[in-house]
Parts: structure tokens; sequence; C-alpha cells
């Protein structure tokens, strides 16, 4: 569904405290095994897991297109991703809705003690607190904590930037640059060899060009986004200069698709 397409809102009151009893009331309900929806009673943690993923891309993808209508939809839906495991995790007798509520507002406060507390703002102060939290976890170790499940470009940036902090990093962008060449040198060298090698060689240069990212202070899964995007209206651009003609993609040869791009390329917008 377009911005368009979506019925006008206004900003409404703010929203009574009683409506996350409610949404938690609904949950209670639609996971009821006598009198609820089978669907939502036969997920189990695991199952519902990748959905918060999906639902927190969607949020970003919302907030990159300003839908001010949509934002609070998708929202809505990744709330109901921490809802759904905080039910099934209190039927299993684990913990609820207020203890993870209990749990970051604790945290908050914690990371936050120059506003809730008489220290002085101190930079370091958060990095040194989620380090104890995470051997308070008996998670040691420099690279400890950074998930697995995450989209390995951006796990690739938070790992750098781990290393860097202990002093494993280049001393700037160029060298770092430098470094992806040397790394594309080696996936050429791989070229008509082993499968298994060149997919390792083609890992180590997204590895480097991850960490030259963060070297530049640019988020690779942002940058990523846009050349996507980018290439995505280019190519549709292509396809609509075709269609005026009667014909399609499939029907050029590798020349005139190259004429096409670089004339899409040209368009305003196409930048």
């Amino acid at each position: 569904m377009t911005q368009s397409d979506r019925p006008s809102r206004q900003p409404s009151p703010r929203p009574s405290p009683r409506q996350i009893d409610r949404l938690l009331d609904i949950m209670k309900r639609l996971r009821d095994p006598e009198a609820g929806c089978p669907w939502d009673v036969e997920q189990t943690p695991a199952t519902i897991a990748p959905f918060a993923i999906e639902e927190a891309y969607e949020v970003m993808d919302a907030i990159a297109r300003d839908d001010r209508d949509a934002i609070p939809d998708e929202l809505g839906d990744l709330l109901l991703q921490v809802v759904f495991q905080a039910r099934m995790a209190e039927e299993a007798g684990h913990f609820d809705f207020e203890t993870v509520a209990g749990t970051i507002a604790d945290k908050l406060v914690r990371r936050h003690p120059h506003v809730f507390g008489d220290a002085a703002l101190d930079d370091d102060f958060w990095e040194r607190e989620k380090e104890a939290e995470r051997q308070r976890r008996a998670e040691y170790g420099t690279l400890a904590g950074v998930a697995l499940p995450l989209p390995a470009l951006m796990r690739a940036a938070k790992l750098t930037r781990r290393a860097a902090r202990v002093g494993f990093d280049w001393d700037d962008a160029t060298g770092l640059l430098d470094k992806v060449h040397e790394e594309i040198d080696e996936l050429k060298a791989e070229f008509g060899g082993d499968r298994d090698r060149i997919e390792d060689e083609l890992g180590d240069v997204l590895f480097t060009v991850a960490s030259l990212a963060r070297k530049l202070d640019i988020d690779p899964e942002a940058a990523l986004r846009r050349s996507n995007d980018k290439f995505t209206r280019r190519f549709e651009a292509m396809e609509a200069m075709l269609a005026e003609k009667g014909q399609t993609m499939a029907e050029q040869d590798l020349p005139t698709m190259e004429a096409l791009w670089q004339a899409a390329k040209k368009l305003p917008g196409m930048k």
C-alpha cells in the first residue's frame, strides 16, 4: 500500500495509557486455547521471531519514505511482536510484559546517570556500561554479544567497530581502501577455480568494504539500500523508455542496454 492509498489521518490526542492494557488483553484472548485464533495459538517463540526482523525493516522503510500515516501502523506491528513474545513467555512461566518494560526502563536509567543521577556527562560511559552488562551475562571478549542473526553486512560493521576500540584498526580510510583493492585482486586470482575459494575471497571483499564504510562513518546497510533504490529507479526508467517503443528489455542486446542505462542516468532524479 502506498502513502496515497492510505486514509488521511490527523494527529490524535495522547493515547490513554490503558491502550497497552487493551493490547495485552487482545493478545491473551488470541492465545486462548479454547476461544482464541488457531494460528496464534499454534505459534512458538521460534516461529514468531523472524517476523520481528521483517517488521523492524518495514518501520525503517516507512521512516525513510517519511510516510507519517504508515509509521504508526508499522510501529504497532513491531510492538505486537514484543507483546506476542511476552505473552508466550508468561504462559510458560518465564516472564511477562511488565518484566520486559521494567528491564528496559531500568537499563535506560542505569545508562543515563547524567540525566537520572548527579554524574557528569561521560561519552565513554555507555560503552563501559554495555561491557559490564556483557560480563554480567558471562559474555567475555571484545566481540562478545554481536548477535549472529544480524544481517551479515551490519554484523561485519559492528565486529570491526568493536575491534577498533582496542586498537585493531587502520590508521585512516586510505589504508582500508588499499586493502579493498588487495582483496579484489585476491578474488580475481581465484576466478575459474574452486567455488568455495571464490566465495571465501568474495566474503573478504564485502567484509573489508563494510569496514571501510565504518571508517568513513557511513552505515553500509543504508549505503547499499540507497544504491538498491537508485538501481531500481534507473532500471525501471530503461523499461519505460523501451515500453514507449513497444519493446522489452529481454529483446535488447547488451550494447543497447548499456546505452539505455547511460540515458537513464541523465534523467532528472536519477543521480
